[in-house]
């Protein structure tokens, strides 16, 4: 049975169109904005939501981000707080979910307690941004016994043998990082997409998203050219910054989703 995550891409195919997929920092401003926004960017034209868990340690991420995080975390949520807000989103959109983490607040929690208890919650899948294929096997064994579809990240610099293990190890789409570096909104597309994508494509048949750097309409529209789907997390997470209140917040971001994918 096909995952919510290929579900949606499968249908996009079929409309000729590419996947929005917006990320925002959970509980940034706080969890009852997070519960109210994700239902409100799904009916703006986001297909799949990647929801960032806060960590303290967030190399990956540029400084939009950290902030994020750094907000979040000083509400002193946990990770079951995080799991019941996904369960209060999922009672009001069935937009697919993504988690998108770093390992250690998964090990943490428990990794098989957290696969269970994110399956029962709503997510659809599982991006760790520092985990590894190569020392995998533990943890897509697990999410895979609760459902989940373990994303990776293809970087312009992995080797071919790398982009094969990666893709054998992915499943719901493959994470292809648009440039060398952390997070972070930027006024140009790297020339690196395209041959990076033309070496993905050689080892897997998975849908392919880009991310890192996406942040206008035309941005989205040149991904979605080549690849099935557009992340943006950097320039909604600053919008979001900017906002003074929560109904800013959930008035503007929405429609900042509409006109990046052009849906409205």
């Amino acid at each position: 049975m096909a995952s919510a995550i290929e579900s949606t891409f499968r249908r996009l195919r079929e409309q000729r169109t590419g996947a929005l997929i917006p990320f925002i920092t959970a509980g940034d401003p706080d969890l009852e904005v997070t519960i109210r926004l994700v239902p409100e960017m799904a009916r703006a034209g986001a297909d799949i939501v990647e929801l960032g868990i806060p960590f303290s340690d967030p190399l990956a991420d540029g400084p939009t981000i950290q902030r994020s995080s750094e907000r979040a975390l000083r509400r002193g949520y946990r990770m079951a707080d995080f799991l019941e807000a996904v369960r209060a989103i999922r009672a009001r959109t069935d937009v697919p979910l993504v988690l998108f983490s770093y390992y250690n607040p998964l090990y943490q929690y428990g990794l098989e307690r957290l696969a269970r208890d994110a399956r029962a919650a709503g997510i659809d899948g599982i991006l760790a941004t520092d985990m590894t294929p190569e020392e995998s096997a533990d943890y897509r064994s697990v999410l895979a016994d609760s459902g989940l579809d373990p994303i990776f990240l293809v970087a312009p610099t992995s080797t071919d043998e790398r982009i094969a293990k990666i893709a054998s190890c992915s499943r719901g789409f493959v994470y292809l990082v648009s440039r060398t570096g952390v997070t972070g909104a930027r006024e140009a597309l790297p020339e690196t997409i395209a041959p990076t994508l033309r070496r993905v494509r050689a080892h897997t048949d998975l849908p392919v998203a880009v991310g890192f750097g996406i942040s206008r309409p035309e941005h989205v529209q040149a991904v979605w050219a080549a690849a099935e789907g557009a992340v943006v997390g950097s320039a909604i997470v600053a919008l979001m910054e900017q906002c003074t209140d929560a109904e800013e917040i959930l008035a503007r971001v929405p429609e900042f989703c509409r006109h990046l994918a052009g849906r409205g």
